[in-house]
């Protein structure tokens, strides 16, 4: 079964597009500031978080004292064949 396109079906979807389109827009003319305020009360919690945790950790240290965050693996083992000594003399 074959359809023919009409024009009433193109003014049709044309008007259902711009109606989208617009209906959008004006929504989101109302509801963009509710939605960045709560997206940048989020993100001030995160990183509110993050500071407090990073304060609570630097507090746990006295002053002076060194820190070391991270032990260096035992098991590696440095290559003793760098390579071979050359004797030069300079020449004026």
């Amino acid at each position: 079964m074959l359809q023919e396109a009409s024009l009433y079906g193109f003014i049709r979807t044309i008007l259902i597009i711009l109606l989208v389109y617009y209906g959008i827009k004006i929504l989101s003319r109302f509801f963009a500031p509710y939605f960045a305020r709560y997206v940048s009360k989020k993100m001030q919690q995160k990183f509110g978080g993050q500071f407090q945790q990073q304060q609570s950790q630097d507090q746990r240290h006295r002053e002076g004292e060194t820190v070391i965050d991270k032990m260096p693996n035992k098991n590696s083992s440095a290559n003793k064949k760098v390579g071979e000594y050359i004797d030069y003399e300079e020449i004026d």
